[in-house]
């Protein structure tokens, strides 16, 4: 949270300036708040065993950080400096409450699977980080795209360690058996490969991600700390 504020939208600057479109963008790649800051790791334990459930746990903090940076940033000038954590996890909370009565109106087995994972949401590093690094100082619109960035870094990370784990763990993809008894077996399954039950238990979730943080490092010698 120590994050130097930036102020990022100049008068008459264009809305998706490059200073703004690297809002989005480099939560994606370089400055991924999961494999970069090492931040909201604990969702990805817990719900990635199934990609349908990474992608609602994604989408829901995506609307959160937007939704959170965007009112924060509207009231950051009259949020007095004391209370100011206090009335940032009230504003997420009402968000996070939102999308639970959502997900358990429409989506009520998912909502029963992610069960307290959605609550928690409140509590999320990520979130909590935006809000007090960036849409404390600076308009709606760059905390729009800054929390809309954030949360598709997280979402994205998400997402690839889930089709791991359900795929080699389980054998399918939404649900949806991709090899099995009744289909013929195809790559390494030919060979007698069988479906991984280590990769559905969360520490493997942690290995992955420990994985792609390896990869991530090896491309870019700059985001390796100096001890």
């Amino acid at each position: 949270m120590s994050e130097t504020v930036e102020k990022v939208k100049a008068p008459g600057e264009p809305l998706f300036s490059k200073k703004n479109r690297k809002l989005i963008t480099d939560p994606l790649t370089d400055n991924n708040p999961v494999t970069v800051q090492v931040l909201g790791i604990c969702s990805a334990l817990a719900i990635t065993v199934q990609v349908n459930q990474a992608i609602v746990m994604g989408l829901s903090v995506i609307f959160v950080t937007m939704m959170g940076n965007v009112v924060i940033s509207m009231l950051r000038n009259i949020i007095p400096s004391r209370i100011r954590i206090i009335v940032q996890l009230v504003i997420v909370a009402a968000l996070v409450i939102i999308v639970d009565q959502i997900l358990a109106a429409f989506l009520p087995d998912l909502s029963e699977k992610l069960s307290v994972f959605v609550g928690l949401i409140i509590t999320n590093c990520i979130i909590m980080g935006r809000l007090e690094a960036f849409a404390m100082g600076n308009k709606p619109w760059p905390s729009l795209l800054d929390g809309f960035g954030n949360g598709l870094g997280y979402a994205g990370l998400l997402f690839i360690v889930a089709v791991v784990r359900e795929l080699l763990g389980s054998g399918s993809l939404f649900g949806f058996k991709i090899f099995g008894d009744s289909i013929e077996k195809t790559g390494l399954y030919s060979v007698g490969y069988v479906n991984n039950n280590l990769l559905v238990l969360p520490p493997m979730a942690l290995i992955i991600v420990g994985i792609i943080i390896w990869v991530q490092r090896s491309r870019n010698k700059a985001l390796i700390e100096d001890h």
